[in-house]
């Protein structure tokens, strides 16, 4: 890592990046095209997965006038299986809404720009974290709106992509929803709220946790090649998913930088591979972090993010004020799905009807949060915010092909 390069953002220039973002709303009457042309909003889902699935269902649950008419995947089954599904569902709410033509079906690794193509007005994106960078600059480019998953990406390159292509969007006035659903989730808004006003007074220190059992892995088929595994097995190889602490503890360190309504300056870290036995199949990600996050004010956070298998879980995020204690979310009540909600806010959004949003520099600080807490582990250093965003840190090949191969590894470990 390079602490600063002649291109490098610094934190204030981040600042400014975030300000763009967060301040559009105010200062544009631009809109994106689909409010200016369609009553009935197209559809199309990039990532037919278990969670491109849950989003396509969110979305058309949440919102009248809206409709899903395309899909793409790297992989034709997947497509087809999740088409056959959605088209089956007979949820009233979903399945008059549920009209895809083969013709609007697409798979392969261009998958994504032939969508793009269509006259879709909004993409709901949910494939592997690793080509989030590229397809949210390519959403961009074609003028759609866009729900997309969390993390943004698996390095600091991918970060810095990010940034700039969600102020592109917010220069066209497309509505960016990512999936950090508890910015979205009622009890974490009416606490966090609360705790911004002083209810439990100043905040002297914070914890987030994701203790957990083992994700997915699978198994290697014969037919398989080294990138059809790679991506199948996705959850299981540092350029695919990112790690532990970047792919699934983000949602928790997020939550913290929203109470702080900041971003950590420094951290140093420790973690590890436990057990992880099969390198083949568990891939060369580590199954343990443990982070001390350094706030600009002082405030430390303690982050614990693991997968054991038989592991107790603990999730959690839990501040400590003057006043008391907070778990962020113990002052409010749910009473509605949080999933359904942010795809609600996008869709409210593009139409006009609540402010502008645009959540892609915040969801990148705190992707890019998560990914100074692996730097700092996998090297054994202290890692300032500027470091890790100027980072020369590239992790995903820059030709992805069928025919080509892909080893795992080397597992990271730190001095080496």
């Amino acid at each position: 890592m390079s602490k600063k390069r002649e291109t490098g953002m610094s934190r204030r220039d981040f600042a400014k990046a975030s300000a763009l973002a967060a301040g559009f709303a105010v200062l544009s009457s631009k809109s994106g095209v689909a409010q200016d042309n369609a009553d009935t909003l197209k559809v199309g889902l990039i990532g037919c997965g278990g969670r491109g699935g849950g989003a396509a269902v969110n979305c058309l649950t949440g919102n009248e006038n809206v409709k899903l008419v395309a899909l793409a995947d790297v992989f034709e089954d997947r497509l087809t299986s999740k088409r056959r599904e959605l088209e089956s569902n007979s949820d009233p709410r979903v399945q008059p809404k549920v009209d895809i033509q083969d013709d609007q079906c697409f798979f392969g690794l261009d998958a994504y720009q032939r969508l793009l193509e269509t006259d879709v007005d909004i993409v709901l994106h949910a494939t592997p974290p690793y080509c989030r960078p590229m397809h949210l600059e390519a959403i961009v480019a074609a003028n759609k709106h866009t729900f997309i998953e969390k993390p943004f990406a698996v390095d600091a390159a991918g970060v810095r992509r990010c940034i700039a292509a969600s102020n592109a969007a917010a220069e066209k006035g497309l509505s960016i929803v990512s999936g950090l659903q508890r910015r979205h989730q009622t009890s974490y808004m009416e606490t966090i709220k609360k705790l911004q006003d002083g209810e439990v007074g100043e905040i002297l220190a914070a914890r987030a946790y994701w203790n957990g059992t083992l994700p997915f892995s699978h198994e290697r088929k014969p037919e398989w090649s080294d990138l059809e595994y790679r991506l199948r097995n996705w959850y299981n190889t540092i350029w695919t998913c990112g790690d532990n602490i970047v792919e699934q503890h983000m949602h928790n360190i997020d939550v913290i930088n929203w109470v702080l309504d900041a971003y950590p300056v420094k951290v140093v870290a420790a973690g590890g591979r436990a057990w992880k036995p099969n390198e083949e199949r568990y891939g060369d990600l580590w199954d343990n972090f443990t982070c001390d996050y350094e706030y600009e004010n002082g405030v430390h956070m303690l982050s614990m993010s693991r997968h054991w298998r038989d592991s107790a879980n603990a999730v959690f995020e839990e501040v400590t004020g003057t006043k008391g204690k907070s778990t962020c979310r113990d002052m409010g009540r749910d009473r509605s799905d949080p999933y359904v909600n942010e795809i609600i806010a996008l869709v409210q959004s593009i139409r006009g009807e609540v402010p502008y949003i645009n959540e892609g520099v915040r969801t990148s600080e705190s992707t890019l949060t998560a990914l100074m807490g692996r730097m700092a582990a996998y090297t054994g250093k202290e890692v300032t915010w500027d470091e890790a965003l100027n980072a020369d840190e590239s992790l995903v090949p820059t030709v992805l092909d069928f025919d080509q191969e892909y080893p795992v590894g080397p597992i990271p470990v730190p001095g080496a």
